[in-house]
C-alpha cells in the first residue's frame, strides 16, 4: 500500500475522530448514530495511521505534498 494522504487530510480526519469521540462521551449523539459515527471515527484513525485510504484509489486521489 503506497501513502496516499498527507498531514492536512490525516490531521483533519483525526480532529474529526476526537469531535466525534467527544460527542458521544457528552451523550449528544446516541443509538444507531453514534454507533455508524463511532464506526466512521475509527476508520478515520486507522487510515490516518497508516496514511492510505483505499478510498482514494479509484478516483486517483493522492493529498500528499511530495508526490516522490
Amino acid at each position: 500500500m503506497k501513502p496516499n494522504m498527507g498531514k492536512t487530510d490525516r490531521a483533519l480526519r483525526f480532529i474529526v475522530a476526537v469531535v466525534i469521540g467527544i460527542l458521544y462521551m457528552n451523550h449528544t449523539i446516541s443509538g444507531m448514530l453514534a454507533g455508524i459515527l463511532g464506526l466512521l471515527a475509527v476508520v478515520f484513525v486507522l487510515t490516518g495511521l497508516i496514511k492510505f485510504c483505499p478510498l482514494y484509489l479509484p478516483f486517483g486521489i493522492d493529498t500528499r505534498e511530495d508526490k516522490k
